[in-house]
């Protein structure tokens, strides 16, 4: 079963877990309860391998975990919304018998800053004076502390929201009235809905078969051009036992087809668990022949698909060149230059007949629209050059400045301006996608 660590203060955690009794979301949730940030950072490390996820019970202990784990790929947090910030305004209004106008807030910076702002906005009539404080995760609970304690004897407030149980702890032994902004029922259970239906996603695409293609480029001639009739069978011996060290690591077996073609089955969550390894195989089996080595992973429902996906991956990796790693998922998908920086993802289909009906005009393939929409995308670009699509998409500047004039002839792209440049010549057009 699916195991995700909920992790928070008690009463949070505590309150999480009866939800997810309630929902039955078919996933384990194991208590972590930690009271301050050492004991939840401590948690988190000491805890990561046993789950295969984390809830944090709101935005405060997702601020702390984000520092502690390399990636947020497995944290998953309980938001705070307008109805939390309504809540506890109503609550201490019915406490003190009067609509509440000015109070203290504190709030993680994770969270929108203007969040209160819009939720009062929403009210015919909202609370005259609202003092915001925002902290991070290496927050001095002290200095919130001060702050509100600071407001209230000044009498600019009625009373304080905190987010934080340590903070809440000394404001009532001060006297102060005071809530702790927490997530709503609904909210929790939104999210735990949420991250049941990711759950079920991911054991869809982790159990589907993976299957990886590795060819030796010119292995054949490798073959031929020595002169010791035993070193081949040396060589293939080395490959082999390279080639079975990875098949060890993704609990999958593999097929030797002869001339340098490697055919590995493995299930697809092993496969991406195992990229980084991949890589190192590929880089030994380079340097073993001494020539390119072209990679092509499929996904599918069955091993037909997976296989069929394997072999597009593969001749794109061969156009490529460079050890480069490709990926066709059963949805179109396409992964380009697999687990390095420049790592592209894109699809091969387009179901727009007007975008398909220009591009087929244009002569050019839905497969590099649709990589050139990916890079600029990934780049955060509003407009690009020429140059910069011939940098990153490894590609001549005049086989770039054909696809763009093609792009805007058609009506798919458009000139929105000029880049001066350093040196002498003209000035460069900039581009933009429509």
């Amino acid at each position: 079963m699916y195991k995700v660590g909920i992790i928070g203060p008690n009463m949070s955690v505590e309150r999480i877990i009866n939800l997810a009794k309630e929902l039955e979301t078919g996933i384990e949730c194991i208590a972590y309860p930690a009271e301050d940030v050492k004991q939840m950072k401590n948690t988190i490390l000491e805890h990561s391998q046993q789950v295969n996820a984390w809830l944090l019970s709101g935005p405060v202990p997702y601020a702390i975990a984000k520092q502690v784990l390399d990636s947020d790929e497995k944290l998953y947090y309980i938001m705070v919304t307008e109805s939390s910030i309504y809540k506890v305004f109503l609550q201490m209004s019915y406490s003190l018998g009067k609509i509440i106008e000015r109070a203290s807030i504190d709030m993680i910076d994770v969270l929108q800053e203007n969040l209160v702002t819009k939720a009062f906005k929403q009210l015919d009539k909202a609370p005259a004076d609202i003092y915001i404080k925002s902290f991070t995760a290496d927050f001095n609970t002290e200095e919130l502390i001060h702050f509100h304690i600071d407001l209230w004897k000044k009498g600019k407030t009625e009373g304080a929201f905190t987010c934080l149980p340590a903070v809440y702890d000394v404001l009532t032994k001060e006297g102060i009235p005071v809530y702790r902004l927490s997530p709503t029922d609904i909210e929790v259970e939104q999210t735990l809905k949420m991250l049941a239906g990711r759950v079920k996603t991911f054991y869809f695409q982790s159990t589907q078969v993976g299957i990886e293609i590795i060819e030796i480029e010119q292995f054949d001639q490798i073959i031929e051009k020595t002169n010791n009739i035993y070193h081949p069978q040396y060589l293939e011996l080395d490959l082999n036992k390279a080639i079975l060290k990875l098949c060890e690591r993704l609990n999958g077996s593999f097929l030797y087809k002869g001339n340098g073609r490697y055919v590995i089955f493995s299930s697809r969550g092993a496969i991406e668990r195992e990229i980084t390894q991949l890589q190192k195989t590929v880089e030994q089996l380079s340097l073993e022949t001494d020539t390119a080595v072209s990679v092509g992973i499929g996904f599918g429902e069955t091993a037909f698909s997976a296989e069929l996906n394997a072999r597009r991956a593969v001749q794109q990796s061969k156009m490529k060149g460079n050890g480069e790693i490709f990926i066709v998922q059963e949805n179109g998908l396409m992964v380009e230059s697999v687990g390095k920086e420049e790592e592209l993802v894109y699809s091969y289909r387009s179901e727009d007949k007007d975008v398909i009906e220009n591009l087929n005009k244009a002569n050019i393939s839905i497969k590099t629209f649709k990589k050139i929409e990916a890079l600029i995308n990934r780049m955060g670009w509003d407009s690009f050059a020429a140059s910069d699509l011939a940098t990153h998409l490894a590609m001549t500047l005049r086989n770039a400045q054909r696809i763009i004039a093609s792009l805007c002839e058609f009506n798919l792209a458009e000139a929105v301006g000029e880049e001066v440049r350093s040196g002498r010549g003209r000035p460069s057009k900039i581009y933009r996608l429509k």
